[in-house]
């Protein structure tokens, strides 16, 4: 008994060591993929209320205790009558092409601007750059009064012009900088190769710099985009015409139980409001899934190089 019990247990196999660490590594995995899909549910249960709701008639979305599923299906009437008790058509057309002006406005003035503090060497340059970036510290209602002020002595209130002109100017300082940092990561020499060959510097930045930045402008587009889709104060404060209105600011009417205009209503809309805003908010979704990659890239690489 006494020789049994000093005599040295064996010491645990290799793959039995290699199993645990296993099933260890497994439960981890399982654990993290569930608060994931948790997560994952929870962000989109917001979503799936609103899409539900909208085919749902007023009564029965305020009804208590409520109810996930439509009783009547109303999805195709009540998204029918989205556009007949407002002119939702007109303001979508007037939101695209506000956004896409802008978009187009910000991707070539920043990329300019941006290619400029990246590779020009000019005394004060940095000094600009700072100053530049400090304007991101401003917040837009400080700044507001000013604008209006001088787009009314322009005579652009009740038009567009403000809010897509300003785009063509710089494109924004966050935007500015985003691009700087990725084009400051390609390297230089493809620069002084090509200015070997005679090109310019206007060339070498859309033939050379800018297909080498895709990642960063499809970040920037991905951005701008989505900021001028859901712009709300500037199309509030600059426009007076109903029919020039964006959809952002049409919203609003479907908030009160009484609208006036083209766009008058007798009644809650509420059950039409959470159609029209799945209608505003699915073309962000359908760009951040399909610009994703890009999105992504971009904005792992533009922190590479500072």
């Amino acid at each position: 008994m006494a020789e049994q019990a000093m005599r040295p247990q064996a010491a645990p196999s290799f793959s039995t060591t290699r199993t645990t660490h296993r099933q260890g590594r497994m439960l981890q995995l399982v654990l993290v993929y569930l608060l994931v899909v948790i997560g994952a549910v929870a962000s989109m249960l917001p979503f799936v209320w609103t899409f539900l709701s909208s085919g749902k008639t007023i009564s029965e979305l305020y009804r208590y205790p409520p109810t996930w599923w439509p009783e009547q299906m109303m999805f195709v009437p009540n998204y029918i009558e989205i556009f007949q008790v407002v002119p939702f058509a007109r303001w979508l057309y007037n939101t695209a092409v506000i956004t896409a002006l802008s978009l187009l406005g910000t991707v070539i003035s920043a990329t300019i601007v941006a290619y400029g503090f990246a590779r020009f060497r000019i005394p004060g340059r940095d000094l600009f750059f700072f100053i530049t970036l400090s304007t991101i510290m401003l917040p837009v209602e400080v700044t507001l009064i000013p604008t209006y002020l001088l787009f009314k002595n322009f005579g652009w209130i009740d038009t567009w012009y403000p809010l897509w002109v300003p785009s063509w100017f710089g494109g924004g300082a966050f935007n500015i900088f985003l691009m700087r940092q990725f084009i400051m990561a390609i390297p230089f020499d493809l620069d002084e190769a090509a200015r070997l060959d005679g090109a310019s510097s206007w060339r070498i930045l859309w033939q050379i710099i800018t297909p080498l930045c895709r990642p960063a402008i499809a970040t920037v587009a991905t951005l701008g985009f989505i900021t001028n889709w859901n712009n709300f104060l500037g199309p509030l404060i600059f426009l007076n015409t109903e029919s020039k209105y964006t959809v952002a600011v049409g919203l609003r009417y479907f908030q009160s139980a009484v609208a006036g205009g083209a766009g008058a209503v007798s009644r809650p809309q509420d059950h039409l409001l959470m159609g029209a805003a799945l209608m505003v908010a699915l073309p962000c979704l359908i760009l951040f899934f399909v610009a994703q990659k890009y999105f992504v890239q971009g904005i792992v690489t533009t922190g590479i190089k500072g």
